[in-house]
């Protein structure tokens, strides 16, 4: 792949390390934006580009512009925003946050409308990941767009996988992250439990990695749980807008999903209680008896 001309908005715990892959794999990042002018200066001054004062200052710098932002709200005032699409005819935006299906469908439609190209490219891993360039990206949007950027995105990930038109992989992780949050509020509750009946956690972990209790979520979270190790990967407040977006496609669809339903309820809790910016293993905090979620 010839260097192209990379900006990124939204340098938060994901943009930013996204950036640092790019510029030490040759890529030239050159401007970021973030809403935190402080976080930009900062990045830009690692990377040795431009902190823009702008979104569509960020966007004149560039040939691709990576978007980073955190829901459906952001997104639509971002692209909305006509100033950012401003001679922006022949760029490629590839947005990677996880927002809804609808938004990527009504975002693709504004970005063509200028002459410019649109790819969503949903994340399925976190911080570690968007380091070191091992992401699991879910693309959804026209195949030639995706073709011309996946070199680009190979990058960034160890599985960059074209799942179909513009909205598709957004349903994607929507269901990925539906099942997660429901996967992690139910190790909660075992281990909740199990401390309840005085077992030794760290032995009923070991027998649920072997058994049906088994999970990706264990692996990552189970020892986070039982040690109150909730320094943030991924927040509960997004586990709350992410299971909110396959709720709403279940809806949709005529369709009740109780168990997505619970688990909503529980990260919106956790929000009621202040604890939204804690990881999503916080959940434990709300099913261990001799924890007090406000103290966490």
């Amino acid at each position: 792949m010839n260097p192209t001309p990379v900006a990124i908005i939204g340098v938060g715990r994901m943009g930013a390390n996204m950036a640092r892959r790019l510029h030490e794999q040759h890529v030239p990042v050159t401007a970021v934006y973030d809403l935190r002018p402080e976080a930009a200066r900062s990045l830009a001054d690692e990377l040795g580009c431009m902190a823009a004062s702008t979104p569509a200052a960020a966007t004149a710098k560039a040939n691709i512009v990576l978007t980073v932002v955190t829901d459906d709200l952001a997104m639509r005032q971002l692209f909305q925003a006509q100033a950012l699409l401003h001679e922006a005819a022949g760029k490629v935006f590839i947005n990677c946050a996880t927002v809804s299906p609808e938004l990527h469908r009504e975002v693709e439609a504004l970005v063509e409308a200028v002459g410019a190209f649109s790819m969503e490219a949903c994340m399925a891993s976190s911080i570690p990941q968007a380091r070191e360039g091992s992401l699991y990206l879910m693309c959804g949007g026209r195949k030639e767009v995706f073709e011309r950027v996946a070199p680009l995105l190979q990058i960034l990930s160890k599985t960059c996988r074209y799942i179909g038109p513009a909205g598709n992989a957004a349903q994607v992780k929507a269901l990925v992250n539906m099942v997660m949050n429901i996967n992690t509020a139910g190790l909660a509750e075992g281990l909740g439990l199990g401390q309840s009946l005085g077992l030794d956690l760290t032995m009923l972990r070991e027998v649920f990695s072997e058994t049906g209790a088994a999970s990706r979520v264990l692996q990552t979270d189970g020892e986070d749980m039982q040690n109150r190790e909730h320094s943030c990967f991924f927040s509960a407040a997004h586990a709350a807008k992410d299971s909110g977006i396959a709720l709403n496609l279940a809806r949709q669809h005529q369709l009740t999903l109780p168990l997505a339903e619970a688990t909503l309820h529980q990260y919106q809790r956790m929000m009621d209680l202040g604890l939204g910016e804690l990881d999503k293993s916080g959940i434990a905090e709300l099913t261990f008896h001799d924890r007090s979620p406000r103290s966490a």
